[in-house]
């Protein structure tokens, strides 16, 4: 079929009926991700100028490539599906676009070549890509994960298989989701000496998406490997505690409630998901011809202004705990705020937030305005 997007024409295998897409296939719902993968392109040149060439590192139908390339980016398009290199070739040049385009295994073509920035945008789990992604990548690196069950625990034995960590599914289940895969790549990343920094980050439905701006000093893996540690997490009153370091060391029982189901999880990244000024760069840049404008500039509208606590909480799962009512969001925030913390919408859902305030204090600060 043909679909337009990003002002490009593209020629794609249609979906399946049972939402499982063929081995060349064009995702619809990726739409966002492609878009702000070219605002983030755009912003990054301004970031660093000497940026030019880009791998497609699963090119599919070729839609990332041939936008980038139609984006002013020297770009190479990579499959092993040689149904997907055809499909490539023939959308660049329905655009009249020129890039490189390879019929090989990712893998051996990033361990061949080196490139100023990488996507890695697999189905599934990106860690098999992402040692050679690190070690051959100058400058950024972009990785798209859609096994969003095994990030977030729900499916524990495979999370802990894919990403050498413990996964735990509590009520900010996307967020356990982020900060266990930058772990997992900040990790691969320093076993080449190579510091990783989020620069943009979120989860939206079925995926996550983030964009690891890169340091080839062995200083800055360390400075990264300092980012991690290990969440605790009560599930009775929905406690959480951060405790820095790759030694675990867990409470036993919760210091809000007294309760003992506690769950702990980790090597998680801790430290800022975002740059707040990139995401503001971003922002500026995000054409409103595309096609995802409204939601994109609503999603970095939230981002520029998270906070970088490590956790969020959903305000309507803490008041039915509590067994009170929930109030306007705005409202909700401006009541943290009285009280003396700090208080952000967060973009995991309309009603989730961050807050500097532990869940005592946040339900102190409710009831206070409850009179």
């Amino acid at each position: 079929m043909r679909v337009t997007e990003g002002g490009i024409d593209l020629e794609v295998p249609g979906e399946s009926t049972e939402g499982v897409e063929e081995s060349v296939f064009y995702n619809p719902r990726q739409e966002l991700n492609r878009d702000l993968t070219i605002a983030t392109l755009r912003a990054y040149r301004e970031r660093e100028p000497r940026a030019a060439s880009y791998l497609d590192a699963m090119t599919a139908s070729g839609v990332r490539g041939v936008r980038a390339a139609a984006d002013g980016w020297d770009v190479t398009c990579c499959d092993r599906d040689p149904e997907a290199v055809e499909l490539a070739r023939e959308n660049l040049e329905r655009n009249d676009r020129e890039a490189t385009v390879i019929h090989r295994d990712a893998n051996a073509c990033m361990h061949d070549s080196t490139f100023d920035v990488i996507d890695l945008d697999p189905y599934g789990t990106p860690i098999p890509f992402a040692d050679a992604a690190f070690a051959n990548c100058r400058d950024l690196v972009c990785v798209t994960a859609t096994d969003t069950a095994p990030l977030c625990g729900a499916h524990f034995n495979s999370g802990v298989r894919s990403y050498s960590a413990v996964p735990q599914n509590t009520d900010y289940h996307p967020e356990m989701g982020v900060r266990i895969l930058l772990s997992a790549l900040a990790r691969t990343a320093a076993r080449y000496d190579v510091g990783v920094t989020p620069i943009l980050t979120h989860a939206t439905s079925h995926y996550v998406r983030t964009y690891l701006e890169l340091e080839h000093r062995a200083t800055a893996a360390d400075a990264a490997i300092e980012e991690l540690g290990y969440l605790s997490h009560c599930e009775d009153c929905l406690y959480r505690e951060a405790d820095d370091g790759l030694i675990a060391d867990p409470l036993e029982r919760c210091p809000n409630c007294g309760g003992e189901r506690m769950l702990a999880a980790g090597p998680v990244w801790l430290g800022p998901v975002h740059d707040h000024a990139f995401v503001a760069d971003v922002r500026e840049r995000f054409p409103e011809s595309f096609g995802t404008a409204t939601a994109a500039d609503r999603l970095l509208e939230t981002l520029e202004t998270e906070l970088d606590e490590p956790t969020h909480y959903d305000q309507h799962k803490l008041c039915k705990n509590w067994g009170l009512p929930a109030n306007a969001m705005d409202d909700f925030l401006a009541d943290l705020r009285e009280a003396g913390y700090d208080a952000s919408r967060a973009h995991y859902g309309g009603t989730t937030f961050k807050t500097d305030a532990d869940v005592g204090e946040i339900r102190e600060a409710t009831e206070a305005s409850l009179g």
